[in-house]
């Protein structure tokens, strides 16, 4: 067991007094704020194209008009939304961080910026201007073409410049329009047109039909309000977050153990072709054992992934603590209740060990990244099937074939962690996780031999090289 622990803090030493090491360490929080801010500010700084609407015949007559209407209901339903998430984002501020006069004067620029935010995601990205001139001028046809061209043209001045020219005309008694854009991958104008094309048709044939038009659309515009309720929830009544979280929380960690697999594979794979290629194993070998060497290497970078993803858990467990308090306190219980946090831990352990021994092993058999590369491959297609399963587990843990691949070993810790929120039998559980922690000790088993073999040798990994040396030949 010594060697065993020395080999592990060797192993996790190599990696935690790197650069690289930190760096990978504050990648993660930087670009979850990255992957979250900047659809933000992609959103925020779409330009707003300006757009004229010609009526096209006496037949187009009243089009523009309920375009015109379409984009005001339009703009007061982004102000709307805009104002319920500047309440939402008010809520989430903890009681008491608005006192003090740190606070009072950093209040006034938080407000602004909010303020700014707000109202660049409220505001709509089509203003109608008035139409020049000489483009009503123009008759239909080739010279109102070539005008409208100019308009839209890199060669006019940018004041001048327009983004789109619709016309507006009805075809078969039916609102229709030919949309000019200047950039041909823009098509906001085209949907927004359509959609409000839709809304003038709607209301033309609701007219016809004797029905008030402000009858329809306040009915479309009502939102029911539906409550679920569950006996199986905690207060026995209403289902609210607590009785949502186990989903969610099995969910997140299937993901989290993916991702520990894929960063423990990467380091083992490098870490033992180095080491191969430097004869540094056989050194190893000769004062321990296989075994000790390819579990202690494992445990190694487990403790090494655990740290980065205990660094993460931290600061967003802080993040979640400071802002919302109440959500923290309901996630808190859901982990203790029910032994549920011994369950996620057992099936993760169980899952990072059965990989990870099976890529230290694969790395023995490797002399460059291309052989690893090529090694690789089937076992990442085999880790896409529970990526692609767990989300069925999450909706319908009981179809029969999310329980017969919860069965499988190397699919099990995934399914079963988005399973646990339904409450499986006790019996599917402790035989799942028998079978997993069996195959784990399995794998240890072959992986030390053929790790061993590779390790001595130069032979590249093939079904009858990994066959002998897991009989003990070479």
């Amino acid at each position: 067991m010594k060697r065993i622990l020395l080999i592990a803090r060797r192993e996790y030493g190599a990696y935690a007094r790197t650069v690289g090491f930190w760096l990978s360490l504050l990648a993660f929080p930087m670009f979850a704020v990255l992957g979250g801010g900047i659809p933000l500010l992609i959103k925020s700084s779409e330009p707003v194209n300006e757009v004229v609407l010609i009526e096209e015949g006496p037949a187009a007559t009243g089009l523009a008009a309920a375009v015109r209407e379409a984009l005001q209901a339009d703009v007061d339903r982004r102000a709307a939304q805009a104002e319920e998430a500047a309440q939402a984002a008010r809520a989430m501020v903890p009681a008491g961080t608005e006192t003090g006069p740190e606070a009072a004067a950093a209040s006034p620029m938080m407000n602004s910026a909010g303020a700014s935010a707000v109202a660049a995601l409220g505001r709509s990205r089509i203003r109608l201007v008035e139409t020049p001139a000489d483009l009503a001028a123009a008759p239909p046809g080739p010279e109102q073409d070539a005008v409208m061209n100019r308009y839209l043209g890199d060669d006019t001045p940018k004041a001048e410049r327009l983004d789109g020219v619709v016309f507006l005309t009805r075809v078969d008694g039916q609102p229709a329009a030919r949309v000019w854009t200047a950039r041909t991958t823009n098509n906001t104008i085209e949907s927004f047109v359509k959609r409000s094309l839709r809304t003038a048709n709607s209301r033309q044939v609701f007219e016809a039909a004797g029905i008030d038009p402000a009858v329809v659309a306040e009915t479309e515009r009502f939102e029911p309000k539906v409550t679920a309720f569950s006996p199986r929830s905690v207060g026995g009544g209403e289902v609210s977050f607590r009785d949502r979280a186990p989903a969610f929380i099995g969910l997140a960690s299937g993901f989290i153990l993916w991702s520990l697999i894929i960063t423990g594979a990467s380091i083992l794979l490098n870490s033992v072709m180095e080491e191969k290629s430097n004869r540094i194993l056989e050194v190893l070998l000769s004062s321990a054992s296989a075994t000790e060497i390819l579990t202690g290497k494992v445990l190694g970078v487990a403790l090494l992934t655990l740290t980065v993803m205990a660094a993460w858990g931290g600061i967003g467990a802080v993040s979640l603590i400071s802002f919302t308090p109440d959500r923290a306190g309901d996630i808190g219980q859901v982990l203790l209740h029910g032994g549920l946090l011994g369950y996620f831990a057992a099936y993760m352990v169980g899952g990072y060990l059965m990989y990870a021994v099976l890529f230290a092993a694969i790395g023995a058999f490797c002399e460059t990244p291309r052989d690893a590369q090529t090694l690789m491959a089937p076992i990442m297609m085999i880790l896409v099937v529970p990526i692609l399963v767990m989300q069925m587990a999450l909706n319908t843990p009981d179809a029969p074939v999310v329980q017969i691949l919860s069965w499988v070993p190397f699919f099990t810790p995934f399914l079963m962690l988005a399973r646990l929120h339904a409450d499986p039998p006790m019996i599917e559980i402790i035989g799942t996780m028998g079978g997993m922690f069996v195959t784990a000790l399995f794998m240890v088993w072959v992986a030390g031999r053929a790790f061993r073999a590779g390790a001595l040798s130069d032979i590249k990994l093939s079904w009858k090289s990994f066959a002998g040396a897991v009989k003990g030949g070479r």
